[in-house]
């Protein structure tokens, strides 16, 4: 006898034929039939998957702790949970990251395939709910709006940490090129026009200065989004669990997850809120736009190679014209340009949802989700390829940084505190229009002798502060 290939489930619409291989059933289909929306699927974040699978052995848990829930059936959903953060029938959360519901169809997607997985481990067979159910015991003491949120910041947490690992990884490699680059001098720019000198190295390190500032701010962001609703059931009331169940579930689920955890002190509020992702996304958002300011910083350095700046060589990837032989691209900067365009943009999806709630509960957190998920992969992403596929083989052009110190008019500002500000200004002047160099025009009209503009403009006397009245 052949078998089956569908299996019959019956909501409140009525009966849906539902894959007999699928571990998904009536509620999840009837969302993949609502919200043919972007094509991905929940389980392209697995950080959410694993989640959610943990916030339901936790309450499976809790439960059992308060004698709602039967040893037998605990095990099962215990199992089923660790089975599925294992990677098991991920493929099996098939709804839309992108749905109506306030997350309903994601949280339902979750109870039907560990309901499913678990009824395996009892011995019978998909669908067969009167002994052990996806919502009566599945998600016990539960609603969407406490399970929902609580997923999503476990997985972003997850995500948080591995961004800011990868965010380490490329500060340490813009650390090594400011030791290597120490004792490069070159002409700092502001406004793009000549300023003071400074060395390559103190440039590069300002890179891994400001990526471990970002880190910092991302990990205090982090510490936001420990404080969960769990219990708090369909607005914040707790109805239907037990007055010891949030408590429980909380302990339960820090342990489940390594992460510590606290029970919000007002669920009602922490329902409807959504400001730990909105602080959240701003973070992301500050991360994007500093990484960006430096991806700028690297495509102009290197512009060139003759016509542009050309002060940095960055690792040729692949060829950078159809029709311009021999021209190479800095396509690396270029990609995180575009990641961080896109941060910005999911930004302010985050804001506009977030603003959206309304009364008791925020429907729109499923485009929260996806954006903020967005933002942390793409940018820990980012991260990665540019530390391995340019920072890491970033050479200096020294004779080219060497000429722009000797020729630019930039230098005279060192000259300042010896020989004034108005014979500075008068020498500064001839040079632009005389096309000598400062130091050549100092000497030539006796404002300086070349041993005394030797030891001024020494690297070191140059590139940080020193004692004037012993410069010279």
């Amino acid at each position: 006898m052949l078998a089956p290939i569908e299996r019959i489930e019956h909501d409140l619409l009525g009966d849906l034929a539902v894959p007999a291989t699928a571990y998904y059933g009536v509620h999840t289909l009837r969302a993949l039939q609502n919200f043919p929306i972007t094509g991905i699927a929940i389980s392209a974040y697995p950080n959410l998957i694993n989640a959610l699978a943990s916030v339901k052995e936790a309450a499976a848990l809790a439960n059992h702790d308060l004698g709602l829930l039967s040893e037998v059936k605990m095990q099962a959903i215990v199992q089923a949970c660790r089975q599925v953060r294992s990677g098991t029938a991920h493929e099996h959360f098939v709804v839309d990251v992108i749905q109506g519901g306030a997350g309903t169809s994601t949280n339902m997607n979750a109870n039907e395939v560990i309901a499913n997985l678990a009824l395996e481990h009892l011995g019978h067979q998909r669908g067969e709910y009167h002994v052990l159910h996806p919502n009566e015991d599945v998600n016990l003491g539960q609603s969407t709006n406490d399970v929902y949120p609580t997923a999503l910041k476990i997985a972003t947490y997850a995500g948080i940490m591995q961004l800011i690992d990868a965010m380490g990884v490329l500060r340490a490699s813009f650390e090594r090129k400011a030791i290597e680059f120490a004792d490069d001098l070159k002409m700092g720019r502001t406004q793009l026009q000549d300023a003071v000198p400074m060395t390559l190295g103190q440039e590069f390190s300002t890179f891994a200065v400001m990526l471990g500032e970002d880190q910092e701010r991302l990990k205090e962001a982090a510490q936001l989004i420990c404080e969960i609703n769990l219990g708090a059931t369909a607005i914040g009331t707790g109805i239907n669990t037990h007055p010891q169940y949030a408590q429980l579930a909380c302990r339960h689920l820090s342990d489940v997850t390594g992460i510590a955890l606290t029970t919000s002190p007002n669920l009602v509020e922490a329902t409807q809120d959504v400001g730990a992702f909105v602080q959240l996304s701003g973070v992301l958002k500050r991360v994007a736009v500093k990484l960006s300011k430096t991806c700028n910083d690297l495509r102009l350095l290197s512009s060139g190679p003759r016509a542009g700046l050309g002060e940095i060589n960055l690792p040729p990837v692949q060829a950078g014209s159809s029709i311009m032989p021999g021209k190479v691209n800095p396509v690396i900067p270029e990609v995180v340009n575009q990641i961080a365009f896109e941060v910005i943009g999911n930004d302010v999806t985050v804001s506009f949802a977030a603003e959206a709630g309304q009364l008791q509960l925020n429907a729109f957190e499923p485009i929260i989700a996806h954006s903020l998920f967005k933002s942390v992969a793409h940018l820990r992403a980012g991260c990665l390829t540019l530390a391995s596929k340019c920072i890491d083989g970033i050479t200096a052009n020294r004779d080219r940084l060497r000429a722009i110190v000797e020729s630019s008019i930039g230098i005279v500002t060192a000259l300042n505190p010896y020989i004034g500000y108005t014979h500075s200004t008068e020498v500064a002047k001839e040079a632009l229009l005389s096309g000598k160099s400062v130091a050549q025009i100092v000497i030539e009209k006796g404002l300086l002798s070349q041993l005394q503009l030797d030891e001024i403009l020494q690297p070191a006397m140059l590139t940080q502060p020193r004692s004037i009245a012993s410069a010279v």
